[in-house]
Order: C-alpha cells, then sequence, then structure tokens
C-alpha cells in the first residue's frame, strides 16, 4: 500500500498532509510545510467545513437523514455535531449522498453512518473550505492559488463558497 506522502515526493521539500482520510477512502487532501496554516485549517474552533460524496446501502429513509442532519450518538458515546446531508441519485438498494461536515473525528462519516445503520461502500472527500478537487485524477497534485490560501485563512465559516 503506497504512503500518501510517496505521491508528493517530488515537491522539492518536506510537506505533510493537513488532516487524513482511512485507508478505504480516497478524495482531497492539501499538504504544507507551514506549520501555523495547517494548525488554523485543522482546529476545531476555526470550523473549515469538508464536502464528501458518499455511496450508502441500503437506501436511506427519512428517519435517519434526519439524524444525520441533527447529530448522531456515536459508538464510544460521543455526539456529532449537526452535518448537512443531501441525497444526489437514488438506485437500487444505493444513494450517493453529499455530506457537509465541520469536524474531523476518526471514521466519523462511516461511524455515522453505521450508527443509522447504513454502510458506507465508497468515500471521497471533494472539498475542503473553498478548496475543490475538480478534475484532478487519483495520485495527481497541484498547488493551491493565492485565492484558496486567503479564503482558507481569512473566512473558514464563509458557506456562500460552498
Amino acid at each position: 500500500r503506497k504512503c500518501v506522502a510517496e505521491l508528493v515526493a517530488d515537491v522539492g521539500e518536506r510537506v505533510y498532509p493537513i488532516g487524513r482520510l482511512d485507508k478505504d477512502s480516497e478524495g482531497l487532501l492539501i499538504f504544507t510545510n507551514d506549520g501555523d496554516f495547517a494548525n488554523k485549517i485543522m482546529h476545531p474552533r476555526n470550523s473549515v467545513y469538508k464536502i464528501y460524496r458518499v455511496t450508502v446501502r441500503p437506501s436511506i429513509n427519512e428517519e435517519q437523514l434526519v439524524k444525520l442532519e441533527t447529530g448522531v450518538t456515536l459508538d464510544d458515546g460521543t455526539k456529532t455535531a449537526p452535518a448537512q446531508v443531501k441525497v444526489i441519485t437514488e438506485q437500487q438498494g444505493r444513494v450517493v449522498l453529499e455530506m457537509i461536515l465541520h469536524e474531523g473525528k476518526n471514521r466519523e462519516i462511516r461511524r455515522m453512518c453505521e450508527a443509522v445503520g447504513l454502510e458506507v461502500a465508497k468515500l471521497k472527500r471533494t472539498q475542503i473550505g473553498g478548496v475543490k478537487m475538480g478534475m484532478l485524477k487519483l495520485g495527481d497534485w497541484r498547488d493551491l492559488t493565492e485565492k484558496e490560501i486567503k479564503n482558507l485563512l481569512a473566512n473558514p465559516l464563509d458557506k456562500s463558497k460552498i
């Protein structure tokens, strides 16, 4: 199994990821060599939102949706913050959701879904704050624009950029 650091080995300096994805997930990670920048993005008080595309099974019902949106009590007794959840597509026994979270607890989406009786078949982070994955392919990387950096630092709670 590849380590994500191997994907950015050609950057020319030591960088590390801000946050993480579990081994069964894919999607956007931001790398930096700036500890202050990383702390501002990761610190819970800044509530930098993250958007995920989540495929679950079986189909989701209204009660499960409401629980995810209002906060779920996890297996360790902690309650999650409310999440924004939108059904994108629904097929036979599978549903694709868009979930917007402001926390980043360990395997939070998987644990939230499990708590309401859903199995996560696929999980992909598509956005962190105003930074979108866009057309990047698995393993590719690009530099952040000055505007993206400014938006992440200046206004992490601005939902108009979602």
